[in-house]
């Protein structure tokens, strides 16, 4: 029988995970994945581990998640996707390793393409194949 201490114990251990995906902890967010927890796990905003990881440039964290079957494509409540934020915020390495996870760079709004056209990253529109 499950009770409120539980629910309490779940809330907590799920904060300490999108912690973790925030501070590129790989090491003990993949650990907790592969004992079983979903690896498209989301926050009550709708980001995943990924787009968090993503997000704070953890390119490390984020291949690890890809790894495990993470949905690089999967959008927050806002529609944005991870490849989006990390075009956003210029972190190279994720927008690379994202790429080669299969990321969709026409997806969300504004898509990737969207972000790197506004931001006059013509690198990225090159890696993103446009």
């Amino acid at each position: 029988m499950t009770g409120p201490d539980d629910a309490d114990d779940v809330a907590e251990l799920a904060g300490r995970l999108f912690d973790m995906a925030r501070a590129g902890d790989t090491e003990a967010l993949t650990a907790y994945v592969d004992a079983g927890v979903p690896v498209d796990l989301n926050n009550s905003a709708g980001d995943t581990l990924v787009m968090l990881a993503a997000y704070h440039g953890h390119a490390a964290t984020v291949n690890a998640l890809v790894e495990r079957g993470a949905d690089v494509n999967r959008p927050n409540d806002k529609g944005q996707t991870p490849l989006a934020g990390a075009v956003f915020k210029g972190e190279d390495d994720v927008v690379k390793a994202l790429v080669d996870g299969g990321a969709d760079p026409a997806g969300g709004h504004p898509s990737a393409i969207d972000a790197a056209r506004m931001f006059g990253r013509e690198d990225y529109l090159g890696l993103l194949g446009k």
